[in-house]
């Protein structure tokens, strides 16, 4: 290997290493738990392994079949991660809905039954020629979700009449630079004239240097995930505007039942009420002093009381499916941090009583 080459792999190799690091410090090491944090060191885990699968194949074709199989599993979970990592930050989603859940298991139930029946070493064409192609056309259908979900940051960035946010500026560059690099390596495999291999994995060390360089500079590194509280930071709505937004959603909750939907989310809500999800993120924020999934908890954990105390022949956990909760940890856990009593405790109560 010449010094060039040498260069080229030193970089690229630690690249991918600096990636699997980051990506355990934004999924176990970040002080605040948001679900974008989740969803980012997801992405770069599976980014990591794909770039590395690339690096090592590159410098070394004689590598066992498995490392190449490996390389296209991860890559299987680019898009599914790059688009719940955006839309968890545009539509202020932290705990992961079960649908979530269930796509996310089908994909990998999916790509490990498939490496399983059929492995790359005993089917080289199928992986090499049919497998790639469908990888990389589930991988492009993600990156267009996630054009549409950030859609709004994309024209405020573009825009030089708007200043945007740091926020927008991070979750922005991060879907941009996720599409340069399925570029190159689309480009790549399919034979296009001065497309070369390598060029993904060096795309994607500049790109974490990138994050690197913007989160050793930043003190402050909340903001980059609070893609709305970072515009509404401290803000009050005026007390006209908050007294009619207040009775909108108070009507609005109560009369639909919105709450007993699992999926409800930020941007529905605002559409609901006829005004835009920073308007409602700013209202619950700084008016109310609470978060979009407190807000909604509310009504839910006040509608179970009212079953629990009314109803003893329900389950606890059927309850917590009934007004909204997509889990029985996530209700318990909601119901006491709320009412500050687990929801047996509160049952027994209202028995005795």
């Amino acid at each position: 290997m010449d010094t060039g080459k040498e260069i080229l792999f030193f970089f690229s190799a630690l690249g991918v290493f600096n990636g699997i690091i980051l990506g355990f410090y934004f999924f176990f090491f970040t002080k605040k738990k948001y679900l974008t944090n989740y969803f980012l060191g997801a992405l770069l885990f599976a980014l990591s392994i794909r770039i590395g699968k690339s690096v090592f194949i590159y410098f070394d074709p004689e590598l066992p079949k498995m490392y190449l199989q490996l390389g296209l599993t991860a890559c299987f979970f680019i898009g599914p991660c790059l688009y719940y990592f955006l839309r968890s930050a545009v539509e202020e989603i932290n705990i992961m809905p079960k649908s979530w859940k269930m796509i996310l298991l089908f994909w990998g139930i999916l790509i490990l039954g498939v490496g399983f029946w059929y492995p790359y070493q005993t089917y080289p064409v199928l992986w090499s020629f049919y497998f790639i192609r469908i990888i990389y056309f589930q991988w492009f259908v993600y990156i267009i979700f996630s054009g549409f979900t950030s859609k709004d940051i994309l024209k405020k960035i573009f825009n030089k009449k708007e200043k945007s946010s740091p926020s927008e500026i991070w979750f922005g560059t991060l879907f941009l630079g996720n599409i340069l690099l399925f570029l190159f390596y689309f480009l790549a495999i399919m034979g296009a004239p001065g497309a070369i291999y390598i060029s993904g994995a060096v795309v994607f060390s500049l790109i974490l240097y990138l994050i690197i360089s913007i989160l050793l500079y930043r003190k402050k590194t909340d903001d980059l995930f609070l893609l709305n509280g970072s515009k509404n930071s401290g803000k009050k709505i005026d007390s006209a505007e908050a007294i009619l937004i207040a009775e909108k959603l108070e009507n609005i909750m109560i009369e639909r039942n919105l709450y007993k939907n699992p999926n409800l989310n930020l941007q529905d809500l605002s559409r609901e009420i006829n005004i835009s999800s920073h308007q409602l993120s700013q209202f619950l924020n700084n008016n109310l002093g609470k978060n979009f999934t407190s807000f909604v908890n509310e009504f839910r954990i006040n509608e179970a009381c009212k079953i629990i105390t009314s109803n003893n022949k329900l389950t606890l956990e059927s309850v917590g499916y009934d007004v909204g909760f997509n889990s029985k940890s996530t209700f318990f856990a909601a119901f006491k941090k709320h009412t500050g009593t687990t929801p047996l405790s509160y049952q027994n109560q209202a028995l005795q009583a």
